[in-house]
């Protein structure tokens, strides 16, 4: 069934893997590696799987264009869940290899920027070169096709490397954000620390465009966590913007926010309502004057009163 199965970026070993396993829910599915994030998400769309485990941003290179443009384009998809997983890399190699042995390595294009600083100091002659994931560019070094790779510790054993160099990030504390997507359906119930992703297009460049899109945020008090612009493909010029809000689609201060984007913009891309990983509701800052669901129907009762000459 494919409910009982869910996609990933592979192979095995990668860090998507690792931050699917944080799921309670994985240890009761079946976890399908996918050579991308096309192909993760195209199986839930086609039925294939009940879900797909993606990166989409990082804190180091920012956002993952796979994702971002997969989620903006093609059949929808809707985001249920997010994963923050703490990112480290390991330079691996096969048995027996020395740091001066290398002389080519390899990874994801998202681990270069979060390893360049290590590399200048202690490989500046080793040539890079991409590979599809981190556990793939494991797999190219245990096939002799590269001198090394950066993945993490954990793929060493599935692909008999060895961890020559581990806590590899130039900057500390570095994370990979990651989103469970499957096909849309209800929302699931407000949390109170919670975030609304979006895909909004602009109907025409003018002056102040991108300005009205943000005072529909502003002007109800929703706080934006994330924005990001994507060409659309249509032309120089022609972008789309992935938007993470923090609220609910069901908090009114949410909900009118994207109704008055619906209004004014040829499309809007609801991409889901989702509880904030590692943020409880304790922990969400006190909402503004005015902006709360109980001040909304206030305002929403008082415009019925004046309509009706009992203001």
């Amino acid at each position: 069934m494919s409910a009982s199965r869910y996609t990933y970026l592979g192979p095995e070993g990668t860090f998507t893997e690792a931050a699917l396993r944080t799921l309670p829910e994985a240890a009761m599915r079946e976890l399908v590696p996918m050579v991308s994030v096309p192909t993760a998400l195209d199986a839930v769309r086609a039925g294939e799987a009940g879900g797909a485990l993606v990166p989409i941003e990082n804190s180091v290179e920012g956002g993952v264009t796979a994702t971002l443009d997969e989620l903006a384009t093609g059949e929808p998809l809707m985001i249920y869940r997010e994963v923050l997983l703490p990112i480290a890399f390991a330079l691996l190699v096969r048995p027996g290899t020395q740091l001066s042995d290398v002389k080519t390595v390899t990874g994801h294009p998202v681990a270069q920027p979060q390893v360049r600083k290590w590399l200048a100091a202690h490989l500046p002659d080793a040539l890079w070169e991409s590979a599809a994931s981190n556990a793939d560019g494991a797999r190219l070094v245990q096939e002799g096709r590269y001198d090394a790779g950066f993945a993490g510790e954990f793929a060493a054993r599935t692909y008999g490397l060895e961890a020559l160099v581990t806590d590899i990030h130039d900057a500390p504390n570095a994370m990979t954000r990651f989103i469970l997507a499957g096909r849309p359906a209800r929302p699931a119930a407000r949390t109170g620390a919670d975030k609304t992703s979006v895909v909004i297009w602009l109907g025409d460049d003018h002056p102040g465009a991108l300005l009205e899109l943000l005072q529909e945020f502003a002007a109800r008090g929703v706080n934006m966590m994330r924005i990001e612009s994507r060409p659309t493909g249509a032309g120089i010029g022609r972008y789309c913007f992935s938007i993470d809000c923090e609220g609910h689609i069901a908090d009114r201060r949410v909900g009118e926010a994207l109704m008055g984007l619906k209004r004014i913009c040829p499309q809007v891309r609801f991409l889901g309502s989702y509880p904030r990983a590692g943020v409880e509701p304790e922990d969400v800052p006190s909402l503004r004057h005015g902006t709360s669901d109980a001040e909304f129907s206030a305002a929403s009762d008082w415009l019925s009163r004046c309509l009706d000459g009992r203001a």
